[in-house]
């Protein structure tokens, strides 16, 4: 029974690929045999009736097919008598494939896009091995082959019709999801690879095989430099739409994947300048220091002219998404259009359009969605998802029929060193910037992730499409480079895609966490962003997070109000957030049928979406009156979104200096001397205290050595401190009389004092005004302070009396 279930899948997938083989190879057959609107076949007429064919003339009736047999009968004219007019009997079927050939076509690729697409999955045990990508150009070879086989020249793919129509739905879909936190974060790493990273490899490629093309016996002497410096312009870009393709099946993590994604979207720019430039290099007959200038300042041009270009149809889509509550259908529509005449519009002046519809998508995004419906929103995510997948199956599939249907030259010496070059520049390259952007990032590139940036620069349908654009007048050697840049995409498609997954699995690199972030997670974010501005602030290091924190604010007080309708512009985060889940749980709830199960903690926002005919007049949040929602979003408003307005902002460039710091600084300074003098004193004079023991190890002890515990003689002459019980002073406010001192002196004790004993004198109250811990008096001399600490150890106790406790009292 195993063995039936696995072949299932096999089996259900072969009925699809007989189908899609059938009808391509019906498609060329019925072309050639000229199934196309032919004159009706007739029979000869009688030599004195001029004979008058229906349908020659463009409007008449459709032909009929060859196999019908008609009957010809004469009509008189009675127009004019002796006459007479031939009719055709009305056709019962016809058939004219060029009205329907260009629609028909189209559809049929289309089709044979999504069968291949649902094959691959079907099979899972071929999708565990090889790439999609891959299958998918070997699908298209088989087609090209059968299509060739037939006798029919295979469809080439053109370059007008892969950057006007296929490429588009791919970038807008990886502008307008892109995961702008991690893209931001890492945007000057993104910038270093995708710039100075395809500048290296291009510069670094044609100098090398320039170099090859002047050894003797190649062949290859007539290629000059420009020549060689526009193919590694073509050839050293690493292409989005292979990327996407293989990074999505192997689920590699965040971190990996916007960084060789970000830098295939962003060196778009630079691929289109640098191929310009040396096309444009290549007419002339001398290069001045002024070409080279301006071809400089035409990549800034060229790059922040898209990004312009795009935030601009961006918030005009944004705008105008702030007046369709009333027209819901035509939501979707704004997002496609707006976007695609943005990227239409940067061609059109030779500007990066891929930039431009990177831009659109990320300006558009927040604004839109803040306006549109859900089911509009939900509409917009599929249809680009779709649209995105079935262009990226056709461009792979074109690509392996244009590899049959194209012309090739190939040359072993210019073909092998163009892939060994490759391998070897994006490694270096890789390697050189990681050291460089390393000694700034606080999350390092370990030498793993520095394998798979430079194991994952694929090469794709771009470089193909530029390489078919280049003119035969001006560079005799295009074929030679098509099938150069065909041989580097096969292998980096086929031997690195195919690889990739399992050199991830076996360096244990991490991979993307499937689950979402939870709404503790997204507070907790937002928190930190907020806390790490505050340190900013402080420390007087304004990096990445003042600045985001600049644009929100400028964001929310200006553009939010333009932008979006209604008072959602000036809702806070956080409630718009929580507003966010709880629409998704109350969809959740209705589409898994548990809407009789609704607890009752769900708000009336929950059900303003199951039911959106009855229009609320205002949002509430369960079981809160008006006001504590009020005292809510006011605390939420001051503590996490306008910290600055509401304390003041330190740094050591901006400090005041305060009247009281010396002062304040000196006292500090006499209570750090005070404790390190009393941390000498406990370490050099004072006598330990005894360590209590239990009364049975105290007994055996007396037993053994009753005179060691004996009082002794000289106990009469210790000093009796004598104290006042009334007096409220602490033990700290007593004045000592220091009995070294008397020792010391020249004079002889006082009889008072001889009679009294050591007696201690209550200190006089100091003023308001004065600090009574640090101003010094006459017992705080370092005699007096040893001797404070020498009689306030009691020493040994002596032994107890009979009938009295072993124990004394209070202890």
């Amino acid at each position: 029974m195993q063995a039936k279930g696995s072949r299932a899948p096999s089996l259900r997938a072969l009925p699809f690929l007989f189908i899609v083989a059938a009808l391509l190879g019906l498609l060329p057959l019925l072309h050639s045999h000229g199934l196309q609107p032919n004159p009706m076949l007739a029979s000869e007429p009688p030599h004195h009736y001029p004979a008058v064919i229906s349908g020659s003339e463009p409007g008449d009736f459709t032909a009929a097919p060859h196999d019908v047999s008609q009957e010809i009968r004469p009509l008189p004219n009675r127009t004019s008598p002796g006459h007479v007019k031939y009719r055709k009997a009305f056709p019962v079927l016809g058939i004219d494939y060029t009205h329907v050939r260009i629609p028909f076509e189209i559809s049929l690729w289309i089709l044979l896009a999504c069968l291949m697409k649902l094959g691959f999955h079907v099979i899972p045990s071929v999708s565990n091995i090889v790439p999609e990508s891959c299958l998918l150009i070997v699908v298209g070879l088989l087609v090209g082959g059968l299509i060739k086989g037939v006798g029919e020249s295979p469809p080439i793919l053109k370059s007008d019709i892969f950057f006007l129509f296929l490429l588009p739905p791919i970038i807008l879909d990886a502008g307008y999801f892109l995961p702008l936190r991690q893209f931001t974060e890492n945007l000057g790493t993104i910038l270093i690879f995708a710039v100075v990273g395809t500048l290296w490899n291009a510069f670094f490629l044609g100098g090398l095989m320039y170099a090859v093309c002047q050894i003797s016996g190649t062949g290859l002497s007539h290629i000059g430099l420009l020549a060689n410096l526009l193919f590694g312009s073509i050839i050293s870009a690493v292409d989005p739409v292979a990327v996407l393709a293989v990074f999505e099946e192997i689920h590699i993590n965040e971190l990996l994947h916007i960084l060789v994604f970000g830098e295939s979207l962003l060196n778009d720019a630079v691929t289109v300048v640098l191929y310009h430039l040396f096309e444009e290099f290549a007419n002339f007959e001398q290069v001045t220091v002024t070409d080279i200038i301006l071809g400089f300042l035409s990549f800034f041009v060229v790059s922040l002219g898209g990004v312009f270009v795009g935030v601009i149809y961006g918030v005009i889509a944004a705008f105008t998404s702030r007046f369709t509550s009333h027209i819901r259908v035509i939501e979707p529509l704004f997002v496609f259009l707006y976007s695609y005449m943005a990227y239409l519009s940067a061609e059109l002046f030779h500007l990066s359009g891929i930039m431009a519809l990177i831009a659109s998508g990320v300006v558009m995004r927040p604004y839109v969605e803040a306006n549109i419906s859900h089911k509009s929103h939900t509409t917009i995510k599929y249809f680009l998802k779709m649209w995105s997948s079935v262009s990226e199956t056709l461009i792979f599939i074109f690509l392996g029929v244009s590899t049959v249907a194209g012309q090739h030259y190939w040359n072993w010496t210019f073909i092998i060193s163009t892939l060994i070059f490759c391998l070897i520049a994006r490694v270096l390259g890789v390697l050189g910037l990681t050291w460089f952007i390393n000694k700034f990032r606080i999350v390092k590139l370990t030498p793993k992730d520095q394998f798979i940036i430079a194991y994952g620069g694929l090469r794709g349908a771009i470089a193909f499409s530029l390489g078919y654009l280049l003119d035969y007048e001006h560079f005799g050697m295009r074929d030679m480079f098509l099938t150069a840049i065909i041989t580097v995409i096969f292998f980096t498609v086929f031997v690195q895609g195919m690889t990739i997954r399992p050199l991830v699995d076996l360096l244990a690199v991490k991979k993307k966490q499937e689950t979402k972030r939870s709404i503790n997670e997204e507070i907790h974010t937002q928190f930190l962003d907020h806390l790490l501005t505050g340190i900013e602030d402080i420390c007087g290091h304004y990096g990445h997070h003042h600045w985001k924190d600049k644009l929100n604010r400028f964001n929310k007080k200006y553009v939010k109000k333009c932008l979006i309708a209604g008072e959602r512009s000036k809702e806070p985060q956080l409630i718009a957030f929580y507003h966010k889940m709880e629409m998704k749980q109350a969809i959740e709830l209705v589409e898994s049928g548990g809407l009789g199960k609704i607890p009752s903690a769900i708000s009336t926002v929950s059900m303003q979406n199951i039911n959106p005919k009855a229009l609320p007049v205002k949002r509430i949040l369960p079981a809160l009156s008006k006001n504590k929602e009020e005292e809510i979003r006011k605390i939420l408003r001051n503590n996490l979104q306008k910290t600055r307005q509401r304390l003041r902002s330190y740094n050591r460039h901006t400090l005041v200096a305060d009247p009281y710091e010396e002062a304040w600084n000196q006292m500090l300074l006499r209570r750090q001397k005070a404790r390190q003098l009393e941390q000498k004193i406990n370490n050099y004079l004072t006598v330990p205290a005894h360590k209590l023991d239990s009364p049975t190890m105290s007994r055996a002890r007396i037993g053994s050595d009753p005179l060691a515990y004996e009082p002794k003689s000289d106990s009469g002459n210790l000093p009796i401190i004598t104290i006042d019980p009334a007096s409220p002073q602490s033990p700290e406010s007593v004045d000592l009389v220091n009995e070294e001192l008397k020792g010391t002196s020249c004079l002889p004790p006082s009889p008072e004092e001889d009679e009294e004993g050591l007696v201690m004198h209550v200190m006089e109250p100091s003023s308001p005004g004065t600090d009574n811990v640090f101003t010094p008096g006459a017992s705080d001399s370092p005699s007096n302070q040893r001797m404070m600490r020498c009689l306030s150890d009691p020493g040994p106790q002596p032994e107890p009396e009979e009938g009295e406790p072993f124990i004394p009292k209070g202890k």
